[in-house]
């Protein structure tokens, strides 16, 4: 998938009209590590691929090659790509997402006990919609915790620090909807 994002990123930032030192600035990545990015040296991280994506006026589905097209775009199982792997097995999945500087994507979580995720938050307006499927999710947002339990679901703003948290001996699953307004 690497190589995937690599080529993606150049596309947009060379469609952009957009130097690599717009794109830091904008982005709030170095340089470098841009660099490393599109060299396929540098695995991105979720965080990053946001970033990058926001500055570019894209959707991080984009970047990934998950957005939808305009009638119906099918996304085979072995196209999903995992975006985040937990210290114990633990994935996030980018199942699906929209085009564009406005735009919604689909996660499927999986956290094994004591995995966390944490985000320093999503351009201004950003919302998540969260519903357990398995386990008790503790959602940390701007400091406080809220428990969301299995069968739940939650509406989050998400446009500060975030963090999602397995703190049970369960495995804990999740669906996650975001939705990210343009700049």
């Amino acid at each position: 998938m690497n190589e995937a994002v690599s080529q993606r990123i150049k596309q947009f930032r060379s469609q952009k009209k957009m130097s690599l030192d717009e794109l830091a600035r904008r982005s709030g990545v170095s340089k470098g590590m841009l660099v490393e990015i599109e060299g396929c040296k540098a695995n991105p991280s979720i965080a990053l691929l946001c970033k990058i994506a926001a500055a570019m006026g894209v959707s991080v589905a984009d970047v990934v090659n998950v957005a939808s097209e305009p009638m119906v775009h099918l996304i085979d199982r072995d196209a999903i790509p995992v975006l985040w792997r937990g210290e114990k097995g633990g994935s996030a999945k980018l199942m699906a997402g929209t085009s564009g500087p406005d735009m919604l994507e689909l996660w499927q979580w999986i956290m094994h006990p004591g995995e966390q995720f944490e985000s320093a938050g999503h351009p201004a307006d950003t919302c998540e919609l969260l519903f357990v499927n398995q386990g008790t999710l503790t959602l940390t947002v701007d400091g406080r915790r809220f428990i969301i339990r299995e069968g739940c679901s939650a509406v989050a703003r998400t446009d500060m620090p975030h963090a999602y948290v397995n703190d049970t001996n369960e495995v804990l699953e999740f669906t996650m909807t975001v939705n990210e307004k343009s700049r």
